[in-house]
């Protein structure tokens, strides 16, 4: 079992440059959430750091494009946090829930939340 999130962004240095760019011009029109709330202008969250290396659950980090090629079957709307079990990907929270959630803080809370009931129905987790 892992937790995959998938940003709705492109890969490489000069897709990030860009990205930094487009968050600061065009915040509102930024197209991926998950990217505006877990990394800052440079480099990932120290916040969000820290929570990653401190849960118990693999995780996998796909841009678009990557997804896209390992999950040829897969239809999300990105951004989204899955579950992945037995080669089956859940949702988690999708780009919906995503577009809601304004800081780090919040997402980690609803990312608590969501995988305690989780646990509650897999103890094996």
């Amino acid at each position: 079992m892992k937790l995959v999130f998938v940003y709705n962004a492109e890969a490489g240095i000069v897709r990030g440059f860009m990205d930094s760019i487009h968050k600061i011009v065009s915040p509102s029109s930024y197209a991926c959430d998950l990217c505006a709330i877990t990394y800052g202008l440079t480099s990932m969250n120290r916040d969000w750091r820290v929570w990653l290396q401190e849960i118990e659950i693999p995780t996998e980090f796909f841009h678009r494009a990557e997804f896209k090629k390992a999950w040829p079957e897969a239809n999300f709307e990105l951004p989204v946090i899955l579950m992945e079990e037995k080669k089956r990907l859940t949702p988690v929270i999708g780009a919906e829930t995503l577009a809601e959630i304004k800081d780090v803080d919040q997402l980690i809370a609803v990312l608590e939340d969501r995988l305690a009931k989780v646990k509650h129905d897999d103890p094996a987790l």
